[in-house]
């Protein structure tokens, strides 16, 4: 089983769609830090695309531990938040508080849509490290089904959505349970 965290509107094929807010209608309505519809060791593969960043520091540690509790032995975790260097990058070179306002502080759409945490890929890779996973890499969005057909944000692009000449603002790791 592959489980889509957070999905809101971008539910993806073959995966078991998951978000808290009943409005968006996801396959499983379950609150991805607990994860309590799903058993330890069901999940071959989680994805967690620009939701790591809603939880606290502490929440975070919690949810990585159940998401690595959730996945099978060498299941998949693959994650998607902003990218920080790239963000903080994006602001020196073109004072653009708007782009680093939103990748910051989160959409405030919902009581759900806020930001509380962040990283860059060393920080990502050592939390993730700690937590018990290995094998912590890149992974890219043009090489890795169904992201390579199904447009979510571990595609943000600034100029948005200038896939060829933009850049992404996006951090994208998997790791090994």
């Amino acid at each position: 089983m592959n489980i889509n965290l957070g999905c809101r509107f971008k539910k993806l094929p073959n995966f078991t769609n998951v978000d808290v807010v009943e409005k968006y209608k996801p396959d499983v309505i379950d609150n991805a830090l607990t994860l309590s519809t799903f058993a330890n060791e069901s999940a071959d593969l989680i994805y967690a695309c620009h939701i790591l960043e809603h939880f606290s520091y502490e929440e975070t540690k919690i949810a990585l531990k159940r998401w690595k509790e959730v996945l099978k032995p060498k299941g998949i975790l693959r994650i998607s938040v902003p990218d920080l260097e790239k963000v903080f990058g994006h602001y020196f070179l073109y004072k653009d508080l708007d782009v680093m306002m939103h990748m910051l502080y989160g959409g405030q759409l919902n009581e759900f849509d806020f930001h509380k945490n962040g990283w860059d890929e060393i920080k990502l890779t050592e939390e993730l490290i700690k937590i018990g996973f290995s094998d912590v890499y890149k992974w890219r969005w043009q090489d890795t089904e169904p992201h390579n057909y199904c447009d979510d944000y571990s595609q943000c692009y600034w100029p948005h959505m200038d896939k060829d000449n933009g850049v992404l603002l996006s951090l994208n790791l998997e790791a090994v349970k």
